[in-house]
Protein backbone atom coordinates (compact mmCIF):
# COMPACT_ATOMS: atom_id res chain seq x y z
CA UNK A 1 0.00 0.00 0.00
CA UNK A 2 1.05 3.50 -0.98
CA UNK A 3 0.95 6.53 1.01
CA UNK A 4 -0.48 8.71 -1.65
CA UNK A 5 -2.70 7.96 -4.94
CA UNK A 6 -0.66 5.97 -7.71
CA UNK A 7 -1.54 9.08 -10.38
CA UNK A 8 0.11 11.48 -7.99
CA UNK A 9 3.68 12.18 -8.63
CA UNK A 10 5.75 13.54 -5.37
CA UNK A 11 7.39 16.35 -6.50
CA UNK A 12 11.38 16.14 -7.28
CA UNK A 13 12.23 19.89 -6.29
CA UNK A 14 10.53 22.77 -4.74
CA UNK A 15 11.95 26.70 -4.82
CA UNK A 16 11.54 28.16 -1.55
CA UNK A 17 12.86 31.81 -0.80
CA UNK A 18 16.51 31.13 -0.27
CA UNK A 19 16.95 27.14 -0.23
CA UNK A 20 15.04 24.35 -2.14
CA UNK A 21 14.30 21.18 -1.63
CA UNK A 22 14.78 17.77 -3.50
CA UNK A 23 14.59 14.35 -2.38
CA UNK A 24 16.76 13.04 0.00
CA UNK A 25 19.77 10.77 -0.85
CA UNK A 26 23.26 8.70 -0.52
CA UNK A 27 24.75 11.66 -2.54
CA UNK A 28 24.05 14.21 0.35
CA UNK A 29 25.65 11.81 2.84
CA UNK A 30 28.77 13.59 3.73
CA UNK A 31 26.65 17.47 3.49
CA UNK A 32 23.68 15.85 5.83
CA UNK A 33 25.71 14.41 8.32
CA UNK A 34 27.64 17.57 8.46
CA UNK A 35 24.63 19.85 8.56
CA UNK A 36 22.90 17.32 11.40
CA UNK A 37 26.08 16.67 13.52
CA UNK A 38 25.99 20.78 13.81
CA UNK A 39 23.02 21.39 15.21
CA UNK A 40 21.73 18.47 17.21
CA UNK A 41 20.68 20.42 20.19
CA UNK A 42 18.95 22.93 17.87
CA UNK A 43 17.46 20.11 16.25
CA UNK A 44 16.08 18.09 19.39
CA UNK A 45 14.45 21.89 20.45
CA UNK A 46 12.74 22.55 16.74
CA UNK A 47 8.71 22.44 17.20
CA UNK A 48 7.31 18.84 16.16
CA UNK A 49 10.88 17.20 17.06
CA UNK A 50 10.84 17.49 20.68
CA UNK A 51 9.84 13.86 21.27
CA UNK A 52 12.15 12.38 18.39
CA UNK A 53 15.41 9.95 19.80
CA UNK A 54 17.34 11.59 17.03
CA UNK A 55 19.29 13.24 16.64
CA UNK A 56 22.03 10.94 18.50
CA UNK A 57 25.87 11.21 17.09
CA UNK A 58 26.76 8.07 14.71
CA UNK A 59 28.98 7.55 11.80
CA UNK A 60 29.20 8.52 8.52
CA UNK A 61 28.48 4.78 7.47
CA UNK A 62 25.47 4.61 9.67
CA UNK A 63 24.32 7.98 8.32
CA UNK A 64 24.27 6.64 4.77
CA UNK A 65 22.19 3.47 5.58
CA UNK A 66 19.71 5.69 7.37
CA UNK A 67 19.70 8.15 3.69
CA UNK A 68 19.60 5.26 1.56
CA UNK A 69 16.30 3.52 3.90
CA UNK A 70 14.55 7.37 3.15
CA UNK A 71 15.50 6.99 -0.76
CA UNK A 72 14.02 3.62 -0.72
CA UNK A 73 10.87 4.97 1.14
CA UNK A 74 10.17 7.77 -1.51
CA UNK A 75 10.80 5.32 -4.36
CA UNK A 76 7.94 2.61 -2.79
CA UNK A 77 5.85 5.86 -1.88
CA UNK A 78 5.54 5.14 1.92
CA UNK A 79 7.04 8.76 2.77
CA UNK A 80 9.22 11.53 1.47
CA UNK A 81 12.22 12.98 2.75
CA UNK A 82 13.83 15.91 1.57
CA UNK A 83 16.87 17.52 2.12
CA UNK A 84 16.71 21.41 2.04
CA UNK A 85 19.64 22.94 0.14
CA UNK A 86 21.07 26.25 -0.38
CA UNK A 87 23.12 25.86 -3.89
CA UNK A 88 24.54 22.90 -2.67
CA UNK A 89 25.02 23.28 0.89
CA UNK A 90 22.56 20.71 3.02
CA UNK A 91 20.87 23.37 5.82
CA UNK A 92 18.16 20.71 6.74
CA UNK A 93 15.73 18.32 5.92
CA UNK A 94 11.93 17.56 5.35
CA UNK A 95 10.07 14.23 6.40
CA UNK A 96 6.74 13.91 4.91
CA UNK A 97 5.06 10.67 6.45
CA UNK A 98 1.80 8.59 7.79
CA UNK A 99 1.04 8.98 11.37
CA UNK A 100 1.00 5.20 12.28
CA UNK A 101 -2.01 4.91 14.46
CA UNK A 102 -3.85 7.42 12.08
CA UNK A 103 -2.70 6.38 8.53
CA UNK A 104 -5.34 8.97 7.03
CA UNK A 105 -3.24 11.97 9.36
CA UNK A 106 -0.06 13.36 7.35
CA UNK A 107 2.63 13.92 9.89
CA UNK A 108 5.43 16.92 9.22
CA UNK A 109 8.48 17.34 10.38
CA UNK A 110 10.80 19.93 9.17
CA UNK A 111 14.25 21.07 10.31
CA UNK A 112 17.18 23.48 9.81
CA UNK A 113 20.76 23.77 10.97
CA UNK A 114 21.31 26.17 14.05
CA UNK A 115 23.19 29.04 11.52
CA UNK A 116 20.27 28.71 9.64
CA UNK A 117 17.63 28.84 12.34
CA UNK A 118 15.91 32.05 10.96
CA UNK A 119 15.04 30.09 7.94
CA UNK A 120 12.83 27.89 9.64
CA UNK A 121 9.87 29.70 10.31
CA UNK A 122 10.26 30.59 6.16
CA UNK A 123 10.19 26.77 5.30
CA UNK A 124 7.35 26.00 7.81
CA UNK A 125 4.99 28.34 6.30
CA UNK A 126 6.20 27.81 2.76
CA UNK A 127 6.19 24.21 2.66
CA UNK A 128 2.83 24.34 4.69
CA UNK A 129 1.28 26.08 1.48
CA UNK A 130 3.10 23.81 -0.94
CA UNK A 131 1.65 20.72 0.76
CA UNK A 132 -2.02 21.89 0.70
CA UNK A 133 -1.90 23.18 -2.83
CA UNK A 134 0.34 20.31 -4.63
CA UNK A 135 0.12 17.35 -2.22
CA UNK A 136 -3.14 14.96 -1.76
CA UNK A 137 -3.44 15.50 1.93
CA UNK A 138 -6.47 16.03 3.78
CA UNK A 139 -5.06 16.18 7.15
CA UNK A 140 -1.77 17.12 7.70
CA UNK A 141 -0.17 17.56 11.39
CA UNK A 142 3.20 20.15 10.85
CA UNK A 143 3.62 21.69 13.80
CA UNK A 144 3.64 25.40 13.82
CA UNK A 145 6.38 28.16 14.67
CA UNK A 146 5.92 31.19 16.60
Amino acid sequence: MTFVPEDFDPPLRFEGSGYHLEPLGPEHNERDHAAWMSSIDHIRSTPGLEDWDWPSPMSLEENLGDLERHADDFIKRVGFTYSILDGEQVIGCLYIYPVRAEPEQTSVRSWVTAERAALDAVVWREVSDWLAEEWPFERVRYAPRG
